[in-house]
């Protein structure tokens, strides 16, 4: 059997164009892992606690989650956690201060979130 590239482009959709940077497709938030699906067809996976306000999120809280930009990064809106396709390729983990981290967490045991 062989498989030409017009079956290929149906099957996986036109390819971005040349340059462009790829966008986050899909999410999956797992235990201890976040893995992120490219338009690229690369899924990019690392670990939970490169951001603290999803490893201290619950399953479901995680689990609502949207593209923005178009898919250049996933929002949290339960957890106010926003994570870039171009962050992620660059490895880089969350910025956020252990201050403004702690402020987060008691604002959450105050409202019963945790």
């Amino acid at each position: 059997m062989t498989t030409s590239a017009t079956d290929l482009t149906d099957a996986l959709g036109a390819p971005p164009p040349a340059g462009a940077a790829p966008r986050a497709t899909a999410v999956t938030v797992r235990d201890e892992m976040l893995s992120v699906d490219l338009s690229d067809g690369r899924t990019l996976a690392v670990p939970l606690l490169w951001y603290p306000r999803l490893w201290s999120g619950t399953a479901a809280e995680r689990g609502r989650w949207r593209l923005i930009g178009g898919g250049e990064g996933v929002h949290w809106p339960d957890l106010d956690e926003d994570v870039s396709v171009e962050g992620l390729l660059a490895g880089r983990r969350s910025a956020e201060s252990q201050r403004s981290l702690a402020r987060w967490l008691a604002g959450r045991a105050q409202r019963g979130a945790a």
